[in-house]
Formats: structure tokens, sequence, C-alpha cells
């Protein structure tokens, strides 16, 4: 599971648009050791002034626009909560499964701009406030390989990894959409109408999965359920163009989504000593400090010994083998969340996105293979999907995959 890279949060978040809310979101979320901090910031170009007033009044916020070239779910500031939907589309013949596909992801389209505008037409997102909803609609393999879309060459289905302990059940999908916001409200809301609007063209629900982060100050770093410090190496836009977003051409826009659901032992490996954590880490529990650094955000250093030629990072330390020196300086743009669904199932939706899923796959056979933190690790479901350009304004999600 890659850990190095993290998460950005919204950190325009107003007091009068639900704070009490939102404190009920207290544990972290992202991956492992590295978690969500401040760096995809610069992926973000979010008017975080629009609608202040020039009073003393609190400031409200817009809306986060649904249309552009790229899906607000990846573009956009990470919400303190998700909630992802998987659907498939019943096999018939190719001619009608396009067709069901072209109407599903019409449905999406319209349910989906209608319920982030600044005026959505449901009574229980009218509550005076913008949802701040983000969005994001994905293609599974299976369906793009069945109806011959147009794909990059590399997307394809996942290879099972040594330790996988996958429910078929809640894995995969034909259409995957993830939805953020401020608070469970507007998720619970709107996850209904997406899931009526795409049942009502020909999709079949698969399965769902809801996730949350901590409140955390903004220019913080929030902590997962392992308590370490979650998020720091997020990829900067020029990063994320290279090794997040597709090549040139009618990818230019999309990416693809990993998502891994990972329970963790948080009640074992609470009990090991704090220095055995850290070692298994490759960051200090306290503070985030990579055990080669001096300060948070200090890039690790992978080579770094001791004087008794032992590595400051330990070589089975998740930091390590997640480390982007073994992929040529190739990252992931992380933004995952941590999940609760009951005292022995709590743990982490990892969740990123790279223009290359071989890349994670480089990386997850070498945290399978030597990952320390194995133990307390259980890799439980799965999905990959290729995220969609953004749609224009009369657009529809998708018009991409039939040339």
């Amino acid at each position: 599971m890659p850990t190095e890279q993290g998460n950005a949060q919204d950190p325009s978040r107003s007091a009068a648009t639900g704070l009490a809310r939102r404190r009920a979101l207290l544990v972290g979320g992202a991956v492992l050791a590295a978690g969500v901090g401040a760096a995809a910031d610069e992926l973000v170009r979010d008017d975080r002034t629009a609608g202040r007033a020039t009073t003393g009044a609190p400031p409200t916020e817009s809306a986060i626009p649904f249309h552009g070239p790229r899906q607000a779910g990846v573009l956009g500031p990470q919400q303190p909560a998700t909630h992802l939907l998987s659907f498939d589309l019943p096999q018939t013949s190719a001619a009608s499964d396009r067709k069901t596909l072209r109407n599903v992801l019409g449905a999406l389209t319209r349910t989906l701009a209608t319920s982030a505008s600044d005026t959505p037409p449901d009574p229980r997102l009218q509550g005076g406030a913008a949802t701040r909803l983000t969005s994001l609609v994905g293609i599974g393999p299976a369906l793009a390989a069945r109806l011959g879309l147009n794909v990059p060459a590399s997307f394809g289905e996942l290879p099972r990894f040594s330790g996988d302990r996958l429910d078929p059940r809640r894995s995969n999908g034909d259409l995957l959409v993830q939805l953020c916001a401020v608070d469970r409200w507007t998720l619970t809301v709107v996850a209904e109408l997406v899931g009526t609007a795409a049942h009502a063209v020909g999709a079949v629900p698969r399965w769902t999965q809801s996730g949350f982060l901590p409140h955390t100050a903004p220019g913080t770093t929030p902590r997962n359920l392992f308590g370490s410090k979650d998020g720091t190496a997020n990829p900067d836009q020029a990063a994320a163009e290279r090794w997040v977003w597709g090549p040139l051409g009618g990818h230019r826009n999309s990416t693809v989504l990993i998502y891994r659901k990972i329970r963790m032992d948080v009640t074992g490996f609470a009990a090991l000593p704090e220095r055995q954590r850290d070692q298994m880490v490759g960051r200090r529990t306290r503070d985030g400090v990579p055990l080669s650094g001096t300060a948070e955000h200090d890039e690790p250093d992978i080579y770094a010994k001791n004087p008794d030629g032992s590595y400051l990072i330990p070589a089975t330390a998740h930091v390590r083998l997640a480390s982007p020196r073994f992929d040529r300086g190739a990252r992931m743009l992380r933004r995952s969340y941590s999940y609760d669904d009951g005292p022995t199932d709590r743990g982490l939706l990892f969740c990123a996105f790279m223009r290359d899923p071989d890349q994670f796959i480089r990386v997850q056979n070498r945290l399978a293979a030597r990952d320390a933190l194995n133990p307390f690790l259980q890799h439980r479901a799965s999905a990959v999907a290729y995220v969609l350009p953004g749609a224009a304004s009369a657009g529809t999600l998708g018009e991409q995959l039939w040339t």
C-alpha cells in the first residue's frame, strides 16, 4: 500500500456551514505513513474568497463547479467525507449495452451537476449554504473491454497481490462514482439521487462504502487510525501533469483511480512500543518526521545509514518500500479516507490517482512482499477505474469513450 503521497484538504470551511457536524469526523484518513497535507493545493485553483461578505458577517462558500475539462472529484479540494458507489450494467448485446451506458452517464451528469450547483433542486440540499459537493465517475476495465471503449492501452484489471483477502461482493464494478462533501447529510442525499437516477436507466447497484477525514486546521497534517501523520508529499502541479493526468491527446484530462479497502488492526498496532511503530512506518509518530530527516516535510532519504551501516529508515519500513525513488520519481495523487464499519472492521480507504496503474502494481508488489506493517493490514476490497475527463456545460461525461 503506497504511502508517500497525501491529500489536499479544503481549508476554507466556514464555521457557519456545519462545523458541528464536521467535528464528528474524528479520525483521519489517507494512507498509512504519509496522510493528508497541503502539498496538493497547487493542483487546486479554487477561489476561496468567492462570496465572502465585506461586512463583519461570517464568510460564505460558493458551490464547486461541476463542469470543466477535469472532474472536480480529482481536481477540487479534498472534502472531509466521502461515499463511493459501484454499479454494474446487465450484459445483453454490445449495441444495447452501449446505449445503456450512454443513458447512465447522461443521468449521472445531470444528477451530479444539479446537486453540486448553488441551487440544487432537492429541498434536502437547500439548507442555505452550498453543498460543496465534488464527484467523479469512472469506468471499470471489464466494461471497457466488453464494449471496446476508448480507454488508455495501459488500463486494465489489477493482479492479485500476496496477502489479499478480497471480497468480490465489495470489489470492482462497471462504473464507479465517488462523492465528497463537507458532511454526511449531503452525501446521504446525493447518493440516493445518484442511485435512483442510475437504476432508472439500467444500472444495477453493486456496493457502497463511506469514509471520513478528521477535522484538521488548515496547514496541518491529520492522523490516520494508526496515529501516524498522514499526507505530506502529493505531487505539485508540474509533477501531476507528468504522473497523474493522461498523456496528450484524447486522454489528456483523464486519470486512473486505484481503490483499496484496507482493514487495520488498530488495537494490535497501538500495543507496540512507540519506537517499534516508528521503525515499521519509517516516520516518528509524534511529529511525522522521517527517520532520516529533521522536519515533517523532508523527503525521506532511503539510502541514509547509521554508523553501523544499517539504514536510518529500515529496509522493511513502509515509507521506504513506497518511496518514489524506486520508480524513477513517479508519484501518485493520494486522496484517501478512513472508515469505521464496526469494532472489528476499521481502516483505510486507499484512493490514489495516476496515469499508469503499473505504478501502483510495482509499489504494491514491494509492500506485499516485505512491508513491516503487513501483520496489521488486510486488503479486503479493490477496484480500478478510468476516471473520465470532465464535461462541458452543455456536454455529458464519457463523450470521448465512443471515438
